[in-house]
């Protein structure tokens, strides 16, 4: 094998030279082979990037060459060689694994090579250097994963015989691969592969528990014996052992509770526990032996929570214990002395788990549950009797809840690094004070009518004022405060929070003249942050805001966390009932320490709400069961410039990028909220935001939180964002730039900030233009952000479509070209309704533009598109070229003639045919009254295919009438509901879907004459169907004083206080639908016009027989729409 291994180059001298590597050389033996490679990964091993880079260019050439890693197992296994050396010859190894091992791989190793290594990397295992032999234990595993049992069958009995052997090191190594092979099988997740897992646990579950109990009672002898050393080597093979069982417990059984060694084991796991916390009271802290045996009595938890996890129902035996285990460490004397935060973690979790385990609540009707519910069920309720629980809910507020002195002094030390080193999310798995108050939350929700009173006793015997002096007494009173706000929901019908408020929490955050009391203080703005949410009556708001800016101007608080405590407060008031709220992201650089409260710290949901990204933070606020929406702005304004100025100076003030995103996120509600009336206020903010931007070069989740707060900005000061643009535009255009590292981190927020700035503009500026030269290659990335570009690009059309197009429209095309060949449905529809937007406001530049898409259009509507949505935007499409750009629409079907060897009359048939059948498919009422008005575009006509397909237009027209008609009962007239006047929003926007049945009940309840009658559905309307040709008269009409800009008399319903107000592009959409002939044109005149002109054209008598050939229900309808012309 080594024997046909040919390198491409000798090695000479210290460096491989151009030539060497171009010379062929005869093939090799493995000494011969492996001294050539031993050199070259020397070199690789230097630090002279000369000698560096020839050799990783020469290794990466040998990694497809057969025997390469023959001869990397026979270095790495050689022990007189440089360690150096023989680690990057295990990496290459391990790397080739990957790479190389399977059968299907390109240049995959051979069967023979590969049988040769699998032999070799058994055969010894003595590697004397614990990195390495942890390298070769993984790539085993590797080579294990994808060839044991079927073309390794003998590792598994190998590595048992290995583990038995008397040598130390012998023995270590071959735990430590037995190991790694058991974990790397445990993560295969096929079913065979699970299967032949299964197997191999029910085979060698004897031997793996005889293992870890012969190696942990050796620990156990050596502790008692006092021999440290044996014992610290016994607990490594101890703490091995235990991770095979793991593995092997958890994944190697589908009903493991059938299984008596399992049980035996799991139960075991308890007095194992025990015997280990005992011996840890006696060993010294930072110590090896001390962080070892931590990490073991860790291991054991994990064992538990993972079992429960993957097999609730087989946990059902050992919950009494687990539960008796856990509290009484946790939660009683037992603990003291032998417990460690990290153990307290763990126990909590596990009761936490059994706790909120789904698979242990029974449903309502207790005779829907499982036997296995209801049995775990009934464990669970005699275990958490009324004193076990009074004792839990007590020791976790009097004890776990308590601030520590540690913390106290860092708060007053570091605020902001205090902050920041918290951590959201799961941090209630790793730390303890997060875990205490989840399993709180979860304790009290279960219980909560038993563990309510207990809460308010501790309350109530808190009432008045607490001495100033008396430390102790201060934290109790926190700690209280904070279960009280943590269960704000259970406790909403037991507690009369604002009189709570004005009586007690309001008196306690006017006590200034100490600062022992700062810490009630942030726990008491805090509260009320936390029950604004829940229960707090609006008349009650003005009093808060006045004691926020009052703590926000406290100078004392300069050095404390109380501010960040008002933010949350100030936060969930604005979140309570501005549900619209956009959350920023991000973090900023600063000048000067500002203390934010460590408020986050203390609360799971507003510690996410601080330290998450804050579009995750608004949804974790919006989760909040909401009853309310009394957040006023009226009352609100008195202190918006108060608030606004001291949320700038802290923003300016704090140190922390995290601080600073929260600063910016509360910013940016305040301006969400009051909308317009920020704009006197925001001058400071305006000029601060550039210099921000440039110290946060590092910081990209404080970029996002910018552009957030830039956003909301924009929206604020709607046209006169313009005075932004020399700042807005340069950012817009870095955060979308893809081609630069950051717009991984900002391009979402930045592609919403170029949207909306779009929407405000009054106008297009050169600039603003150039920006769109960032757009083709984000729709050639095709990812989740393609919608909010289809957005962008039609504003462009909406704002300056002439300058646009004419710049940017040929390249468009081609990104729409190469789209629409690879993309779903929906992106196919959001593409075309850009296109349709284009020939909607500029026809005639639009058809000349996207040109290139329009035939794909045209032979998707013949060849009858199978899904409905894109047939009705093909219909769309084609249906404003017909409208609004006839001469373009003779053109394009000359065109397709061609392509399709066809005759115009007889593809124009076939159009209109295909039309007539799919007209169901169009649900939005403007799309169906263009289909209806574009095919009537077509008469007059003496065109034979038009007169044949005569009866199909007909029938469209008469569809339109029943769609858009209504009749005034006082008048008995019918009028065109689609007529809009200059009062009126538009009742469509590009974005549209079709309607839902609510969508269609909402639209009739704001019809002006809703109280008329409306034309029932024509029956029968697909009769035969009629061909239609070249229309003449349009242009003309459209002239006609009785035919422009027609008006109805409807009008929207009035816009509430709390509807933003329109944008600059609102403005734009509603002037362009005032000249959509949609909307400018009455569909009934339109039809008495084009039918009067057919019939002067035919005559009386040839009209009279065309007529004959619509169904005659159907000209009796139209005869009831056209009376009066």
């Amino acid at each position: 094998m080594v024997g046909m291994w040919v390198f491409g180059n000798r090695w000479c001298g210290e460096a491989i030279s151009c030539d060497s590597r171009n010379r062929d050389l005869v093939s090799m033996d493995l000494n011969s082979a492996s001294t050539v490679v031993l050199q070259v990964l020397t070199q690789a091993t230097s630090q002279d990037t000369a000698l560096l880079k020839p050799a990783e260019e020469q290794l990466k050439q040998w990694e497809t060459q057969p025997g390469f890693y023959s001869v990397l197992l026979n270095i790495f296994t050689n022990h007189d060689l440089d360690v150096n050396v023989r680690w990057l010859a295990v990496l290459y190894f391990k790397n080739g694994i990957d790479r190389y091992w399977r059968r299907v791989a390109p240049h995959a190793l051979s069967e023979e090579e590969k049988s040769t290594l699998r032999a070799g990397l058994i055969t010894n295992f003595n590697e004397p250097i614990n990195q390495i032999a942890t390298q070769i234990a993984v790539l085993i595993a590797k080579v294990a994963r994808l060839d044991c049992p079927r073309q390794w069958p003998e590792l598994i009995p190998i590595l048992i015989e290995s583990v038995k052997v008397q040598d130390d090191l012998r023995q270590h190594r071959a735990l430590l691969t037995f190991y790694h092979v058991t974990k790397t099988l445990a993560s295969k997740r096929l079913a065979a592969d699970r299967k032949l897992f299964s197997d191999l646990a029910s085979g060698i579950y004897n031997f793996a528990c005889s293992l870890w109990n012969h190696h942990t009672d050796t620990f156990l002898h050596h502790v008692s014996s006092g021999n440290e050393a044996a014992a610290l080597n016994s607990l490594e093979r101890t703490l091995l052992s235990l991770k095979v069982l793991r593995k092997l417990t958890v994944n190697g059984f589908v009903e493991p509770h059938r299984n008596m060694e399992v049980m035996g084991f799991l139960h075991g796991i308890f007095d194992r526990l025990k015997q280990f916390l005992e011996c840890s009271r006696n060993v010294d802290t930072d110590t090896v032996f001390r962080d070892k045996l931590e990490k073991t009595i860790i291991l054991f938890t994990k064992v538990l929570l993972d079992f429960l996890d993957q097999h609730p129902f087989s946990f059902t035996p050992l919950i009494q214990r687990s539960l008796e285990f856990s509290v009484s460490y946790v939660f009683t004397e037992v603990g003291e002395g032998v417990t460690f935060e990290r153990f307290i973690v763990q126990c909590m979790n596990l009761i936490k788990m059994i706790v909120k385990n789904y698979a242990y609540k029974p449903s309502k009707n207790f005779e829907d549950s499982s036997p296995e519910t209801l049995e775990a069920h009934k464990i669970k309720m005699a275990f958490f009797t009324y004193p076990t629980l009074t004792e839990i809910c007590r020791r976790l507020v009097s004890h776990y809840f308590l601030l520590t002195e540690e913390e106290l002094t860092m708060w007053e030390e570091d605020p902001e690094g205090f902050t920041v080193e918290e951590t959201g999310g799961d941090s209630w798995k790793y730390s303890l004070r997060p875990c205490t108050e989840v399993l709180f939350i979860d304790i009290f929700h279960e219980y909560n009518q038993t563990l309510t009173p207990v809460l308010l006793e501790m309350m109530q015997r808190l009432q008045g004022p607490t001495n100033v002096e008396d430390m102790n007494a201060l934290l109790i009173k926190d700690a209280v405060y904070n279960a009280v706000g943590l269960a704000a929901f259970e406790l909403f019908d037991s507690v009369d929070f604002d009189q709570w408020f004005k009586n007690q929490l309001l008196p306690e955050l006017q006590v200034t003249h100490n600062r022992q009391y700062k810490p009630l203080r942030r726990r008491v703005i805090w509260l009320i942050g936390q029950w604004v949410s829940v229960k707090f009556k609006s008349d009650l708001r003005p009093m808060l805001y006045e004691a926020i800016c009052n703590l926000l101007q406290d100078q004392d608080l300069v050095g404390g966390r109380e501010r960040d405590r008002e933010l949350e407060t100030l936060m969930r008031e604005k979140h309570r009932s501005a549900a619209s709220c956009t959350p920023p992201t991000g973090d900023v650089p600063a000048t000067k320490i500002h203390a934010l409260d460590r408020n986050r710290t203390w609360d799971p949901s507003v510690r996410r709400l601080t330290l998450y990204p804050p579009s995750q933070t608004v949804s974790l606020n919006y989760s909040l069961p909401v009853d309310d929406f009394e957040f006023r702005t009226d009352q609100f304004l008195p202190y918006l410039e108060t608030m606004f100025t001291l949320l700038f100076q802290l923003l300016q003030q704090v140190t922390e990028c995290d601080t600073k995103m929260h600063v910016l996120h509360v910013l940016s509600c305040v301006i969400e909220r009051v909308n317009m009336q920020i704009r006197p206020y925001v001058g400071c903010l305006v000029q601060y935001l550039p210099l921000l931007w440039k110290q946060s070069e590092e910081h990209n989740m404080l970029r996002c939180a910018i552009l957030t707060t830039l956003i909301h900005l924009v929206q604020g000061l709607g046209a006169d964002s313009k005075n932004l643009y020399p700042f807005l535009l340069p950012v817009i255009q870095l955060s979308t730039d893809v081609s630069q590292p950051p717009h991984v981190y900002l391009l979402e927020d930045g592609l919403e900030l170029w949207l909306v700035t779009l929407e405000n503009s009054p106008c297009i500026t050169p600039e603003l233009l150039r920006i769109f030269q960032n757009m083709p290659p984000l729709l050639e990335q095709s990812s989740e952000n393609l919608r909010t570009c289809f957005k962008i690009i039609n504003g462009y059309i909406f704002l300056s479509s002439t300058e646009f197009l004419q710049t940017y429209a040929a390249g468009l095309c081609q990104s729409f070209c190469e789209l629409l060949s690879d993309i779903t449905t929906e992106g196919q529809v959001q593409v075309l309704k850009v296109v349709e937007n284009a020939l909607k406001v500029n026809p005639v530049l639009g058809s000349q533009m996207f040109q290139p898409i329009l035939p794909c259009v045209f032979r998707g509507i013949i060849e009858g598109e199978r899904y409905p949505v894109v047939m009705s935007t093909y219909l769309g499409v084609m249906g404003r070229v017909l409208l609004q750009n006839m001469s373009f629409f003779s053109s394009l079907l000359t065109v397709m003639a061609h392509k399709c060897n066809q005759e115009m009359d007889q593809l124009l048939g076939n159009m209109i045919e295909m039309w007539v059948d799919r007209m169901d498919n169009i649900t939005q009422p403007e799309r169906r009254k263009l289909s209806a008005l574009a095919l009537l575009s077509l008469l007059p006509s003496d065109n034979s295919v038009i007169q044949d397909k005569f009866c199909g237009i007909i029938n469209i027209a008469v569809e339109g009438l029943h769609d858009v008609m209504t009749e005034d009962p006082e008048t008995g007239t019918h009028k065109d509901c689609m007529l809009m006047s200059h009062l009126e929003e538009p009742k469509a926007t590009e974005d549209e879907e079709p309607p839902t049945e609510q969508d269609k009940r909402k639209k009739m309840a704001f019809l002006p004459l809703a109280a008329g009658t409306s034309f029932p559905p024509a029956p029968g309307t697909q009769a035969r169907l009629l061909r239609s040709g070249p229309q003449r008269g349009l242009a003309s009409l459209l002239q006609l004083p009785s035919f422009c800009m027609l008006m109805s008399h409807l009008e929207e319903p009035k816009a509430t206080e709390d509807e933003e107000p329109p944008t600059e592009q609102d403005k734009r959409k509603k002037m362009l639908a005032l000249k959509d002939p949609v909307h400018s044109v009455s569909l009934q005149q339109f039809t008495y016009e084009k039918l009067k002109a057919q019939q002067e054209l035919l005559g009386e008598q040839g009209f009279q027989s065309l007529m004959e050939t619509v169904d005659t229900e159907i000209v009796t309808q139209l005869q009831e729409f056209l009376q009066g012309f």
